[in-house]
């Protein structure tokens, strides 16, 4: 942290939407992560055009669905895909198992939610329509009654794998009337598989009416925007966000209302378990209840006791945590056997006289009546982890997760996991992790795409930023000159990201008081960005923020006044005068002025 503090600054998207600390008053989840990406007060803001397609999964986590069995030939080769009438088992489409009973349904009937009406309405208008809220909210059932409600003739295309949607998409431009199902949306949006250009081109036109149908954890989406905030990430702005932009958002409660209450207790005659989700329903939402996730937390915890589970529980939890670490790929059988010991430590270790370790696997693996379980094979020796409990978990930090958590996972690491936990651990303010996770994705790229692709220069400019705010200011130039050399070979002077890098570099040369330098920097990036972008563009008055800054450290403080005044006036106009970047110029033209009048 002491890099940040230094160098008064916030890394912050794209081509340039933000500027400083205070940005994250708004969006941030939780006080550490706050603590992490506002230490500094920030005065000046640095951009990168890079970060992380693949970064989307990690901050968003893994997809909680991906140990249910598929639904049968949604995407299979040579076949068609069903139509949705045809999906008779909501299991399959990705929803949450109840606790069994003797002959009856995967699930107890369903209970109508007061946003029905709504998903109906924006289901017969085709288009793209997006159901977040909390873990085990109810959204994938909402949304599979509801296409079962509206759209019952439309082919059902989901693609399992994100290897899978290219073929998916093909399939569903074939299709007059399809819907594509993307269950847990982070498991898409990585490698520049689902992109707002693949959305536009399948859903453009009037000859058609395609539905895409997709669900998002609210914890993920809170993720996302906070890393979007806080780790440079062009490239998560245009690819990510841009997705998300085009969706009509709908929220799907996780506690149900007085009126859905009341539906509930009208079937509870049909299904006992409605009526044992009533009861717990002041605390829990009744689908949240019914998925076992806070049955499975329970059990969790209480395995912790003497003699119980503790060494079960102590995998369980470096599993979360791993989530939590950036992880986002099936954790390694080692790598959780050689992490949980120091979990089981924390817990008091022998003492809590852990069972054996065979024990310990089969506890975290069983299989509940309810159809989960907290671990579960995902891989050759890998698996994955109850999403409800890493969700549970994130909500109750009151830090990051351990340092040593990010480092162990990063040894187990691939370049794209190791890019994942590099942006992870940056938004956790471990700088120098994020500098080696970075570092190891550049160079796998490099290797495999080439130094001059733009994929490579993307990574490029992740570790730059880091090494800029790990004080490593001359490795950090040496990375920015290269990376703006590169970009401006392949994209031109005026891109965004070519603008972008160049903003960093002007933003490092301002920390190192080569003021002259910065300045010089500055205004040709402020012409550039005028000239293509407008005057009361947010990035171009960025921009002129930095370069109002550094007037002022020059002694220029007319100039510097003058800049200052007329960007709180633009960013008043803009963005309103409340808006954290309003605010922080305010700040800084305060400053000018208590300096002029010797204050």
């Amino acid at each position: 942290m002491t890099g940040r503090r230094k160098l008064l600054i916030l890394m912050l998207a794209g081509a340039g939407l933000v500027a400083g600390a205070a940005v994250l008053s708004a969006i941030v989840i939780s006080d550490w992560r706050l603590k992490a990406v506002a230490a500094g007060g920030g005065a000046v803001a640095l951009f990168a055009a890079g970060v992380l397609q693949n970064a989307i999964n990690a901050a968003l986590g893994t997809g909680d669905k991906d140990h249910v069995a598929p639904a049968r030939n949604t995407l299979l080769p040579g076949q068609k895909p069903p139509l949705v009438r045809d999906i008779t088992d909501p299991v399959m489409t990705g929803v949450h198992a109840a606790a069994r009973r003797p002959g009856g349904d995967r699930v107890p009937p369903y209970v109508p939610r007061d946003v029905d009406p709504v998903v109906h309405q924006a289901l017969g208008r085709g288009g793209f329509v997006l159901l977040s809220g909390a873990a085990a909210a109810g959204k994938t059932r909402t949304g599979y009654e509801a296409i079962r409600a509206v759209l019952p003739r439309h082919v059902f295309i989901w693609p399992q794998r994100i290897d899978d949607v290219p073929q998916a998409l093909k399939l569903a431009r074939e299709e007059r009337e399809c819907v594509l199902w993307l269950d847990s949306l982070q498991r898409y949006l990585g490698g520049g598989a689902i992109t707002s250009a693949s959305i536009t081109e399948l859903l453009t036109g009037r000859d058609h009416h395609r539905v895409v149908v997709a669900t998002l954890r609210a914890a993920e989406e809170s993720r996302l925007i906070a890393m979007a905030g806080s780790l440079s990430g062009g490239q998560l702005i245009r690819d990510g966000q841009a997705v998300l932009d085009l969706a009509e958002r709908i929220v799907v409660d996780r506690m149900f209302s007085a009126q859905e209450r009341a539906r509930a207790a009208s079937l509870a005659s049909q299904d006992l378990r409605l009526s044992a989700a009533l009861r717990h329903a002041d605390r829990y939402g009744l689908a949240e209840y019914l998925s076992s996730g806070p049955q499975l937390h329970t059990e969790w915890q209480n395995a912790w006791d003497r003699g119980v589970n503790p060494r079960g529980a102590a995998l369980v939890a470096a599993a979360v945590d791993c989530r939590l670490a950036g992880f986002s790929a099936p954790l390694p059988r080692l790598l959780l056997e050689e992490l949980h010991q120091e979990y089981l430590d924390r817990h008091d270790g022998m003492r809590l006289r852990p069972e054996p370790l065979s024990a310990a696997w089969a506890w975290a693996t069983r299989l509940r009546d309810s159809g989960d379980s907290p671990l579960w094979l995902a891989g050759q020796d890998s698996y994955d982890v109850f999403d409800y409990l890493v969700d549970v978990r994130a909500s109750e930090l009151a830090t990051p997760v351990p340092e040593s958590t990010g480092r162990a996972a990063l040894r187990f690491a691939n370049g794209t996991a190791a890019l994942v936990i590099g942006g992870t651990a940056w938004y956790q303010g471990y700088l120098e992790l994020a500098v080696e996770g970075f570092r190891r994705s550049y160079a796998e790229l490099e290797r495999t795409d080439g130094p001059e692709a733009l994929s490579t220069l993307t990574s490029r400019s992740d570790l730059a930023v880091a090494l800029h705010a790990s004080g490593k200011l001359p490795d950090a130039e040496k990375e920015y000159r290269a990376i703006l050399d590169g970009r401006t070979a392949a994209l031109g002077e005026a891109h965004p990201d070519t603008l972008a890098s160049r903003n960093n570099l002007a933003t490092l040369l301002h920390a190192q008081r080569r003021l002259d330098e910065a300045e010089a920097e500055y205004r040709a990036v402020l012409d550039l960005r005028t000239s293509t972008l407008g005057a009361s563009y947010p990035g171009t008055l960025v921009t002129r923020n930095n370069l109002g800054v550094v007037l002022k450290d020059l002694g220029r403080l007319d100039e510097a006044e003058a800049e200052l005044k007329d960007v709180v006036e633009r960013r008043e106009q803009v963005l309103g005068p409340d808006h954290p970047h309003t605010l922080l110029s305010r700040r800084n033209l305060a400053v000018v002025r208590r300096q002029r009048s010797g204050g």
